[in-house]
């Protein structure tokens, strides 16, 4: 007897509450895939685009700072301009990167900083930097200030507050101009949204091509789901505390990346876990508006992961 969410959804309070362009069956087909197929290459994945499996949480902030520490010192080396498009999530690979950085004697003056997104109001005002829930705040205890001497100015760091969002398709297409490499380091969302670009807002464009023009919103409606991982994930499961809106980029300019550095390590222990469906629908999906982060196997990069989000994803009880 089959008796799933797709066999009881009509007529439940679930009715119309996922993005109209999602198939929940080709989705759930993708999940039951055996985990040891995760990695199997897609035809729309980039030639440089590579999943990286990581063992424990440990492993993953470990490999995933190595990462960006690399993009930054490599940009060094040739003397280079390097954009930094940035999360709040996943947050434990930047101890990582300050301690390469520091062990390599790296300086970060040609690095600049933009997060990615920032919670507001409808209107995109934004909350207080020093605000504990802050993404800016957040940014500057977990990477700007532990760099000490050698991190990135502060007028080369870009928060997406409401006067400073609308700016940033500029700064970073006249940084490009002049020959500065642009990589964007990512997590994904239990919605696939990349930053805080939401899969409902694909039903807004006629096209593919519109859609991927749109460079950044102010005040972006979040999906319930979001507003739920976020309260598991920052707020210590305060729902209440967390906003229903925020300001994000958009693919107008993550699309735009020379490299991408992806983490997806959303494992809550004893078998529990949020992020294996995300995982699996961005490596597998075929790229659509409605999932924006199966565009990101399109770009050159890598994206790791904790290897029990592979699966198998099937039922257990805890």
């Amino acid at each position: 007897m089959d008796i799933t969410l797709t066999s009881t959804l009509k007529g439940s309070l679930l009715e119309g509450f996922f993005p109209a362009g999602w198939d929940l069956s080709q989705l759930d087909a993708l999940c039951a895939r055996p985990p040891t197929s995760i990695e199997n290459r897609e035809p729309w994945w980039h030639k440089r685009f590579t999943p990286i499996s990581c063992d424990t949480l440990a492993d993953f902030d470990a490999m995933m700072g190595h990462a960006i520490a690399l993009e930054i010192a490599a940009a060094q080396k040739a003397n280079r301009e390097l954009v930094l498009i940035l999360p709040v999530g996943p947050m434990g690979m930047y101890r990582w990167a300050v301690y390469f950085l520091k062990e390599w004697d790296v300086d970060c003056k040609h690095v600049h900083g933009f997060n990615m997104d920032e919670w507001s109001d409808a209107k995109g005002n934004t909350l207080p930097s020093k605000d504990p829930g802050a993404f800016q705040n957040a940014m500057e205890q977990a990477f700007y200030s532990p760099l000490g001497k050698r991190t990135v100015p502060k007028n080369q760091r870009h928060f997406a507050t409401k006067t400073m969002l609308p700016t940033y398709p500029e700064r970073i297409g006249a940084l490009q101009q002049k020959g500065a490499r642009l990589v964007t380091v990512f997590g994904i969302g239990r919605m696939c949204h990349i930053a805080f670009w939401e899969p409902h807002f694909a039903a807004e464009y006629e096209t593919e091509a519109a859609w991927k023009t749109a460079a950044y919103r102010l005040g972006a409606k979040l999906h319930p789901l979001t507003i739920e991982q976020n309260a598991i994930t920052s707020f210590k499961s305060r729902t209440t505390l967390v906003p229903a809106t925020a300001n994000t980029i958009g693919p107008g300019l993550f699309l735009r990346s020379d490299g991408i550095i992806g983490g997806a390590d959303g494992s809550l222990g004893r078998g529990m876990m949020w992020q294996g469906f995300s995982l699996w629908a961005t490596l597998h999906h075929k790229p659509t508006p409605w999932i924006p982060s199966s565009f990101m196997p399109t770009l050159a990069g890598r994206l790791f992961y904790l290897k029990e989000l592979a699966g198998p994803l099937e039922a257990e009880c805890n």
